[in-house]
């Protein structure tokens, strides 16, 4: 079996006059012209008003802003663009200045941020487009920190029974988001569920193989599906094309909210595919994993 060579379009649109950024499509609903906004008192300083798009009411983030650029203003606004976003269960839509075009992406073609970007935490990856430095953007990024930590106690404690099945797993987490890691480890502390965790797809397959050629093979793995290098679907299929590693229950945990990237992810030999981030949602699925019916 061969593994595929995963990609997706990237957007790519300016924040700044000399700066590009992308956005993979898989997270974009719809792009529109700048329409008018009505003001949302006391949110957050980057939310620039709420739009009313097809009978759907969203707020309006001013990307350049998140980000930590110069938000734009008057006819810079006017002249942009709406790209909305249909990630981690919510409707959002930033506002850019410009958009250049839909680029064609191996995530393999993706690396991860530099040191010289410092500690940007906005940015999940950087690629080239005919030799131009491209960030991707991180939106799991910007969400926390426009809307806070999301709540990831879950609502009610595991039976002794569903700890010891979870607890007697080898199981690995794998994300590039700093947030979403932060998210699932707080999750499995807070339920005493061990596991191990990387930021790398990669490194993840690597650590698959020495466990398994080690006589502990990872029982269950979570991973994301959008990741610079390795990204998740590729790791699912290199896990199914192992016979030593094939064994391993997958979870795909992504931001988008996409009935296609759920398909994907069945096609690639994931057991399943959740939308980031309910806590039950996931730990359903990781005791599924475990063997209970």
């Amino acid at each position: 079996m061969k593994t595929e060579n995963s990609s997706q379009g990237l957007l790519l649109f300016w924040l700044t006059p000399t700066q590009k950024f992308a956005l993979g499509t898989l997270k974009i609903r719809e792009i529109v012209p700048f329409t008018k906004l009505t003001p949302m008192p006391d949110s957050a300083p980057s939310i620039i008003g709420a739009a009313n798009i097809r009978g759907t009411t969203m707020p309006v983030i001013d990307m350049a802003a998140a980000v930590g650029a110069r938000g734009l203003s008057g006819d810079e606004a006017k002249a942009g663009y709406i790209v909305i976003t249909d990630c981690q269960r919510k409707t959002v839509g930033f506002l850019v200045r410009a958009l250049d075009r839909i680029s064609e992406k191996s995530w393999r073609e993706i690396e991860a941020p530099p040191k010289s970007l410092g500690r940007n935490a906005c940015v999940t990856g950087v690629t080239r487009v005919e030799d131009q430095l491209v960030q991707v953007i991180d939106v799991e990024h910007i969400f926390s920190v426009i809307y806070g930590a999301e709540e990831v106690q879950a609502s009610e404690n595991l039976r002794p029974e569903q700890a010891a099945r979870l607890q007697a797993l080898n199981i690995l987490v794998v994300d590039d988001s700093s947030v979403a890691r932060k998210q699932l480890s707080d999750a499995l502390d807070y339920l005493g569920i061990g596991y191990r965790m990387t930021a790398n797809g990669q490194t993840a397959l690597d650590i698959m193989r020495e466990s398994a050629a080690s006589g502990s093979p990872i029982d269950l793995l979570v991973s994301d599906i959008e990741m610079p290098g390795l990204d998740g679907y590729e790791l699912a299929f290199a896990v199914r094309d192992e016979p030593a590693l094939a064994k391993a229950y997958i979870i795909l945990h992504t931001s988008i909210s996409s009935e296609i990237s759920v398909s994907q992810a069945h096609q690639v030999g994931a057991n399943e595919a959740l939308t980031k981030f309910d806590v039950n949602e996931l730990v359903q699925a990781m005791l599924r994993g475990s063997g209970e019916a």
